[in-house]
């Protein structure tokens, strides 16, 4: 299992978790929850006490990987394999994102 925590506008707001059979799941942190001026982060995850799951990377956070020719090189640089998504996302989406979400790599869940 691998987690990682996601920060929307430089607060803590959930965690993404990828199961041991490749899975996926979402959720936010209960203080997010319980502050009204808080809002989801995205249309596909909108505030909500429920996790969200899914057997494939959620389309809101693959659509932060990188592609093509610059996806190869973060692939050989950080020597992660090309299907490895979750992989992926820890080493681009902490630093180098659109937009107002950042995901950081949790080290021991």
């Amino acid at each position: 299992m691998r987690q990682a925590q996601i920060i929307f506008r430089d607060d803590a707001a959930g965690v993404l978790t990828q199961h041991d059979d490749g899975s996926f799941t979402f959720r936010y942190y209960d203080a997010w929850m319980t502050d009204s001026t808080k809002s989801g982060i995205s249309l596909t995850f909108p505030k909500t006490h429920r996790e969200f799951h899914a057997d494939y990377l959620f389309p809101f956070f693959y659509n932060m990987l990188p592609e093509g020719s610059n996806k190869q090189v973060v692939c050989k640089h950080h020597r992660i394999d090309a299907d490895d998504y979750f992989g992926l996302l820890m080493v681009t989406a902490a630093t180098d994102s659109i937009g107002a979400v950042r995901i950081i790599k949790m080290e021991n869940p």
